[in-house]
């Protein structure tokens, strides 16, 4: 079974949650143990570590994720009823492709029961044993990563850390729709990196885009199926990793910002956080993304598609060639974009579809302006 693949909680963490308040996190979460395992029909959020982060050339230390639990543990949680368990640890494997297996298989069997798994690395090319856990779910998968860098690497190059996203284009079953890079910066990235994003029509918001106007990610993440951080993203004065000094990048406050954007939306089913270095100060900032994502998730609004859009205000634009289509909540006044289906060519998709958008972009379609997302995600959806 999937889940022996799954170690308990550490003891040391469970003589800290005995010491813990009940109003305290640590206290309402549902533990894996020596003597249970969480009854998973009752459960809506797991917590899933992984002790391999030979995928990180940069990795200083072994994993230690016990600094970790007990940082989010004595945090008290929002006005939240969804069950939460901790599911323990996947330890690493004989080799690296041994513990892709186990994460893949884990993954799977939680969003086919509609568990969000929040899996704490552990290097970043867990992402793609991530990913391949939605290989047997029959459906096109969204990915945006909250990180400095691409990720590419050479096309025979062994999955890494730094190379993750190579695999994931080029490896079959190819189920990746759309791929977003939020927080990138231009001078860890080559001239033909940034170049094969835009030919392959991903989408990218450099460190400072998001950094001046963070709304703008938001519907990049409502759009999401994984999300993934790297936590060099995060500037060093507000991650407490010293020892690879990041001068720039997203501060706690904006980081937070995105892990609660993640998960407020009703499409995101699964989340990871990696190449943590070890470091106690490190936990803090982890812990408190972790809360933000759960904090967001109580606040999903089960929109579109899942509602009827009986309950949206519909907005036609004429252009010179052809008209869009925009949709408004009139719960949460939020934006979407119409995806028409062309019928005489192949399409990844087989029906007309909604993109998230923002007021801004139905601003720029009225200025007879197409919205950048709009065309990127039309030419994708034609293969």
């Amino acid at each position: 079974m999937e889940f022996d693949f799954l170690q308990p909680i550490d003891d040391e963490i469970l003589e800290y949650i005995s010491g813990l308040t009940s109003q305290q996190l640590g206290s309402k979460i549902v533990l894996h143990t020596d003597e249970q395992f969480p009854d998973l029909n009752k459960i809506k959020i797991a917590i899933v570590g992984v002790f391999d982060n030979r995928g990180d050339k940069n990795a200083i230390s072994d994993i230690d994720l016990i600094p970790i639990r007990k940082e989010l543990y004595g945090l008290f949680p929002g006005n939240w009823d969804s069950s939460i368990a901790d599911l323990g640890d996947i330890l690493a494997g004989d080799s690296i492709q041994d513990t892709y297996f186990a994460v893949k298989k884990v993954i799977a069997s939680l969003i086919k029961k509609k568990i969000i798994p929040i899996v704490i690395g552990g290097s970043q090319d867990l992402t793609y044993a991530i990913y391949r856990g939605y290989d047997d779910l029959e459906q096109m998968v969204n990915l945006v990563s909250i990180d400095n860098k691409f990720d590419f690497g050479k096309e025979n190059e062994d999955v890494s850390a730094t190379s993750y996203l190579t695999q994931i284009i080029i490896d079959e079953p190819n189920n990746l729709f759309n791929y977003c890079n939020i927080g990138y910066q231009t001078y860890f990235n080559s001239q033909e990196e940034i170049d094969l994003i835009e030919k392959l029509y991903f989408d990218a918001y450099r460190l400072g885009e998001v950094s001046n106007n963070i709304s703008i990610s938001e519907p990049v993440f409502r759009d999401a199926d994984v999300v993934s951080i790297d936590l060099n993203s995060i500037k060093s004065s507000d991650s407490g990793n010293f020892v690879l000094f990041q001068p720039n990048g997203f501060n706690g406050k904006e980081i937070c910002s995105l892990a609660r954007y993640a998960g407020i939306s009703d499409k995101v089913s699964s989340f990871g956080i990696f190449n943590h270095n070890n470091l106690a100060q490190e936990s803090v900032i982890i812990a408190q993304i972790i809360w933000y994502f759960i904090e967001g998730y109580h606040y999903r609004s089960n929109e579109y598609p899942f509602g009827s859009k009986e309950n949206y205000l519909k907005y036609i634009v004429p252009l010179e060639e052809q008209e869009l289509v925009f949709y408004k909540s009139d719960k949460t006044d939020r934006w979407w974009i119409e995806i028409p289906f062309i019928s005489n060519v192949n399409n990844k998709l087989k029906r007309n579809t909604l993109l998230p958008c923002s007021y801004d972009e139905y601003l720029l379609a009225c200025n007879q302006e197409l919205p950048e997302r709009w065309w990127k995600a039309q030419r994708k959806n034609i293969v």
